[in-house]
């Protein structure tokens, strides 16, 4: 019987589902217990994840029989894809899954930023009536920059275009001619990085993790933002420079951010520390694309790829 390890949280449903008659080890606590999972994968033919169980070499050391990964997610940056390549191991990531999920996150990340209103309970339970303080903006008649314009960024522009928000985008890898941007609900504008990152009022990040993206929204580039303007990162930690953010928050120069990825996680005490009390920053565990719904999804897709995997 093939044996299948899962290392992180899934939706047990999914594996009763869509794994029987195979044997499944589940156990979310390996992600943390590195020589446990070593253990673990003696014998498997398939081991699912997420973002935080590094697939590297030394893992894929320990699982000689390993035939398959499957990704809870999309991003593959922890999975060393060219050792697996080599061991003929196949990887599957969830596509499409969870698109939507972070899409929604994206826009009602803005809409809480650029309103500024929702911190007020205790005030107001006391009694204050702190009006005009709270009077913030509204995203209608924004515009919406997004740097990469991949499947999820494409769901984030037809949310902001029912916003009325304007959209443009950065892509290197999409042709001028390329049919995304003449989307159903409104052209999308198609500009050099620079140009998105001095007129967006919101900007928000869809790029994987790569040596050419990383520290990509840096001091100089958050210098060249519109005073004011909101930065989301719901893509992959290290693209953006997190000390950059919290001291352009502290400034005023920027009207607010939420950081849903980080460059350690998790947060370690140090980069923590300057994230503290940091006026409209959100901060978020890596939870963007992880809704009830889009964990259902996620599994039952991965779950399907291994199977087949295994089975073909």
């Amino acid at each position: 019987m093939r044996k299948v390890v899962i290392s992180e949280f899934m939706d047990e449903a999914a594996i009763a589902a869509e794994l029987a008659g195979f044997e499944t080890l589940y156990d979310p606590t390996l992600v943390d217990r590195p020589d446990a999972l070593r253990a673990a994968l003696a014998g498997a033919s398939g081991l699912i994840v997420r973002n935080r169980t590094q697939v590297r070499a030394g893992l894929l050391a320990a699982a000689s029989d390993l035939r398959v990964v499957g990704r809870l997610g999309v991003g593959l940056d922890n999975i060393d894809l060219a050792a697996c390549a080599a061991r003929g191991i196949a990887v599957h990531p969830a596509t499409g899954a969870n698109d939507g999920a972070v899409a929604e996150y994206v826009i009602g990340t803005a809409l809480l930023l650029l309103r500024g209103a929702y911190g007020a309970s205790a005030q107001v339970a006391a009694g204050a009536w702190p009006r005009n303080a709270l009077m913030g903006r509204e995203i209608a008649g924004k515009r919406l920059g997004l740097v990469g314009f991949g499947a999820i960024a494409r769901q984030t522009a037809r949310r902001a275009a029912a916003l009325d928000m304007t959209v443009a985008a950065f892509d290197p890898h999409l042709a001028p001619d390329d049919a995304a941007w003449r989307p159903a609900h409104g052209a999308v504008a198609s500009l050099t990085l620079d140009a998105l990152v001095a007129t967006s009022d919101v900007l928000s990040l869809h790029v994987p993790l790569t040596e050419a993206t990383r520290d990509m929204i840096g001091p100089a580039a958050i210098a060249r933002m519109r005073p004011g303007a909101i930065l989301i990162n719901a893509a992959r930690g290290g693209v953006v420079d997190e000390a950059a953010v919290a001291a352009a928050l502290r400034s005023g120069h920027l009207g607010g951010a939420a950081l849903d990825v980080f460059a350690q996680e998790p947060v370690d005490a140090a980069g923590g520390a300057a994230l503290i009390d940091v006026p409209n920053l959100i901060l978020t565990p890596h939870i963007a694309g992880v809704t009830r719904e889009s964990n259902v999804r996620v599994s039952a897709v991965t779950a399907r790829a291994v199977r087949r995997s295994l089975e073909g």
